[in-house]
Formats: structure tokens, sequence, C-alpha cells
């Protein structure tokens, strides 16, 4: 059975990569000239990689680790010193350490924050206890029930002060969804909170140890095409085709360079696309449908990613880090964290610029600016004094919607990867799945995607094997 996918981000290639285990044909669509949406990654004229966003793997994602195994490439990830490291504002360039003991869940993430002495005090550890710790023992269908209220609204609740509010979850709101904690759903951190400290290395990270388009996207593209299966790039969907029932008579897709556009036919049909293009695509006939029309609850959060060469070592840190600063988000340097960008004599930092909305539509040259100042209170040593740290090139990538943005009540907007049109199905991380908005969400729903198609095409084939039965006329009671 044929499956035409639109995107061959994570979530369009791990539906490809599970269609084809299950004995599918896919051929995966994808618009631009490079692989992995919102982890696509370009070579400049150096030959020197940008991404399009930091790129983390955390312990606490299941489906990603096993699909690496899968693959045979769980050798490509790099895994870091299990702590989380925050700078620390007030004593610009120093930092504070939540250092993860060989303990356990839950005993080595409560022993990371209670020996945790500079950033918080024995007063507010006892605060984030008293509020944290219920909401583990809770459970899940309490977090959820938390998707009404923002995280500053639902911290309040708990007796958390200001001052743990402002220098933990901060941070942590602006890495898990690029907004601030009076912005996001107390959902999401809620769930991650949960899933990080009930794994014993939950919220361990690793880097790749080269770029996702090569390293994690391509080696999925070998295991499709492998099997049978097809990925094109420079193939944008123009429209989804009809028949007269609204089911899909096929994708069209625009033809570049002066071709012509062209028709591609399949048994079955997913998008993969992101939620802001998937509204864009909706054909006009399912626009009534209460199904499609939710989407317009969801809208994808801006994000700008920072990539910084400077002529020196600004730090031997090697590890993702958490700024705490007003613009920036978390950052790594990626000379340390990553062996194909490895330098031992200069640094190549990688920053997630957040929350971007008031910044997504200013040039390059004011966003690499503020960022300059940012880094004076990041690497006061290296930026002040006689011979400060020379910037030798940058990459700004900006992405105007990247996943969808998780403020409170948006639970209710997403939508399951099985649609009411029977030959039409949605991936994406924005689709109903417990790991919101992430990488491993977007792998996930592609793999739940693929599990849908297989179900349901078992379930016809058992129906059509059955004996065909008469219908008799309803009786006058049946029909009252």
């Amino acid at each position: 059975m044929r499956v035409a996918i639109a995107g061959a981000g994570l979530a369009g290639l791990s539906c490809a990569k599970y269609l084809t285990d299950l004995g599918y044909t896919p051929i995966v669509l994808e618009s631009r000239d490079v692989l992995g949406g919102l982890v696509a990654a370009w070579k400049d004229k150096d030959g020197d990689w940008y991404e399009t966003g930091l790129h983390v793997f955390f312990g606490a994602y299941p489906n990603m680790l096993q699909l690496f195994k899968e693959l045979e490439i769980s050798d490509r990830l790099q895994w870091k010193q299990h702590t989380m490291i925050f700078n620390q504002p007030e004593k610009p360039g120093t930092y504070s350490r939540f250092d993860f003991p060989n303990l356990p869940a839950p005993f080595n993430g409560i022993a990371a924050i209670l020996r945790n002495n500079d950033m918080l005090s024995w007063g507010e550890k006892i605060e984030l206890a008293k509020g944290l710790v219920p909401a583990m023992l809770r459970g899940q269908k309490y977090v959820d029930s938390t998707d009404r209220f923002t995280f500053s609204e639902w911290l309040k609740q708990q007796g958390v002060g200001d001052d743990v509010e402002q220098g933990i979850f901060i941070a942590a709101a602006k890495s898990l969804n690029f907004i601030d904690p009076d912005e996001i759903s107390a959902l999401v951190l809620l769930t991650a909170l949960n899933k990080f400290l009930q794994q014993k290395n939950g919220s361990q990270v690793a880097f790749l140890d080269g770029s996702p388009t090569e390293r994690l996207c391509q080696p999925m593209v070998d295991h499709i095409t492998a099997r049978g299966g097809e990925v094109k790039t420079n193939a944008p969907l123009k429209e989804i085709l009809l028949n007269e029932d609204g089911s899909v008579k096929g994708f069209l897709i625009r033809g570049l360079d002066g071709k012509s556009d062209e028709v591609v036919t399949a048994d079955l049909y997913v998008s993969a696309m992101p939620v802001d293009v998937m509204k864009v695509m909706l054909p006009q006939k399912w626009k009534q449908n209460e199904f499609f029309q939710k989407l317009d609850g969801l809208e994808g959060v801006p994000v700008i990613n920072i990539h910084l060469w400077f002529d020196r070592k600004l730090t031997d840190i090697d590890n993702l880090l958490f700024s705490r600063s007003k613009l920036l988000s978390v950052y790594a340097d990626m000379s340390n964290t990553c062996k194909e960008y490895a330098n031992p004599d200069r640094s190549m930092l990688e920053l997630v610029f957040a929350p971007a909305k008031d910044w997504i539509n200013k040039s390059e040259e004011e966003i690499l600016k503020a960022t300059l100042v940012e880094l004076e209170t990041l690497f006061p040593q290296h930026f002040g004094g006689e011979n400060p740290a020379k910037l030798l090139k940058h990459h700004v990538v900006k992405t105007p919607h990247s996943v969808y943005t998780a403020t409170p009540g948006c639970q209710k907007y997403r939508p399951s990867q099985v649609t009411p049109i029977l030959n039409f199905y949605l991936a994406g991380s924005y689709t109903m799945q417990p790991f919101l908005g992430s990488m491993e969400g977007a792998v996930l729903s592609g793999k739940l995607t693929a599990q849908a198609i297989n179900a349901q095409a078992h379930l016809e084939a058992k129906t059509s094997s059955k004996p065909t039965q008469t219908l008799q006329p309803a009786t006058n009671a049946a029909t009252a």
C-alpha cells in the first residue's frame, strides 16, 4: 500500500520509517532542498554547520532513543555529565550547578536540589518541594488538569515565591517552549518535570556528534529507501486535491525551475507539515469540519537561533547551559559538545534567542548587537579589558513559526493523528501525544500515525473478509 507524506521533518520521516517496517511503501515529499524541518541544518561557504535550533536529546525521550537503536546509530549520541548548569546574572561569569548523583529517581533529583546552596536558599528549597512533590505524586491526570493555568499562576497557588520562578523556571519555560512562565501552560512544565524527575537519567542530555540533517535524518532516509520507499526534496505541496466525497484524490506538487506541476497519488495521505502550514493548505471543503476548525487555536511560536564563531575559547564547559538572561534561553559551546564541530582553540556558541516575538522582524544586526550585550554578562573576562574576544562570523536563523505555542487551554485544540477524512492522517508534535512540542513528540507522532494506518488497514481487511449480510428493514419499534 502506497502512502504519500507531505513533510520530511522528524514526524514525516518517522512516520515513513515505521510504515516501511510494517510493509507499506511511503513517498515523502519535502518542499525545501534540506531534510529535517525544524531540525534542519546547512553548511556555509566555509564548510561550517548552522542549524534551525539548538537540539539536545534527553534521557526521558524513550521513542527517540528507541529510534536511534533501531537505526543502529546510538553511538552518535554524546551523553554529557548529568547536571544542570545555570549562569548567575548577579555574579557575572559564574555558574550554579545541580549535580545529579548516581541514585534512583526521584532521589537523585532531590539530592541535586538539596546540594545546591548558591542558587536556592533552604526556604526556597522547601517552597519548591511543597509545589513539585504533590504534583509528582498526584500523577499525569492531575497534571493534565493544570492546562487552564499559566505556570506562574500555578506556582503562586502552591506558595512558591517569585525568586524561585525567576531563578529556575524562566530558564526552564524558555527552553521548553520559548516563552516565559507567565505565558506557558502549567501542563508543559509539570509534564516535563514529571518525566525528568521520575526517571534516573531523565534530565541527562546528549548532543549529536554532527548535524541533525546528516547524522539523524539521513539514516532514516536510507532506512526508508532501502525498503522501497522514496524521499523527494524540492517537492512543495501546492494543493490537496479532493474527490467528490471529500477524500483525498492526490497531492499537487508545484513544479520548480520551469517544470510542470505534478500530481502524486497514493492509497493514503499524511500531512507531516507544521500546523501553521497545514492551516494554509487546508482544502475549503474541510474548513467546515469541526475537527479542522480546532487547528485555529494552535499557532507556532517564533524563535531565533544564533551561531557565533570567536577567535578564542570562551568556555571549556561540555554541556547545555541555561543563561538566565532576559533575551537568551539556553546555549552551548558546540566546539566542546559536538564532535564534528570540535575546535580546541576557538568557540562556536549556539544560542536560543527567546522569547522572540518582539524580535523576529528585527534585523540581524539588531539581534546580533543585543546578543553580544548579553554575552558581556555571561563572559565578562572575555569581553572586557583591552583585548576583547573577536567575533569572526555569525549566522542568525529565524523561525517565525516553530513548535506550537503552548499557552493555557491549547490542549483542547490538539488533534488526533486520525482525521474524519478516511484516507488522510496527521503527524507532527502539535498532534495529541504526551511529549508536547518537542523532537520526542514529533518522532512519537509519526510512529502513532503509522500505527493508526496499520490498525485501520487490519480492521478493513478483517471486515471485508466477513460474509456479506443482507440488511433487513427496520421495524417500527427500532425506528421510533
